[in-house]
């Protein structure tokens, strides 16, 4: 059997996580971090656009669509980028509980994380295809 939901096991202020209600400091300490990470997203997009035009640039036509693949890539994670700050904008919401209290919410962006962490398998994948592929 499964233990205790995580948000009735972990605590914050001492207070169960699914009922906390932040501080305007708080929020805005959540919402600094929430900048920070979008913007190694799109630090990561740009390292990855040097490296595929590196790619393309320095080696021969055979490695092309391993730079194809890297820009491929670098697309994929600044739209990851847009779709976390598309979902950070709905991660603080207010909700009425049973008390008829209204309470602000907040929601982490694990599904922003699923989705880079099945483009990235994706691409890791199809590239030690193509570096097999380029030895036979």
């Amino acid at each position: 059997m499964l233990g205790p939901r995580a948000e009735n096991q972990y605590t914050l202020r001492r207070q169960r996580a699914q009922s906390v209600q932040l501080t305007p400091q708080e929020m805005v300490e959540v919402r600094a971090a929430q900048r920070t990470f979008e913007g190694a997203y799109v630090r990561t997009a740009l390292s990855q656009f040097s490296f595929a035009l590196v790619v393309l640039k320095i080696f021969t036509a055979e490695f092309y669509s391993i730079g194809a693949l890297f820009a491929a890539y670098g697309f994929g994670v600044l739209f990851a980028s847009i779709f976390r700050r598309q979902q950070g904008n709905k991660q603080f919401f207010s909700d009425v509980d049973e008390d008829g209290q209204n309470r602000k919410k907040f929601r982490t962006s694990g599904n922003v994380v699923v989705a880079l962490s099945s483009l990235s398998i994706a691409a890791y994948a199809s590239l030690l295809g193509m570096i097999l592929k380029l030895k036979a």
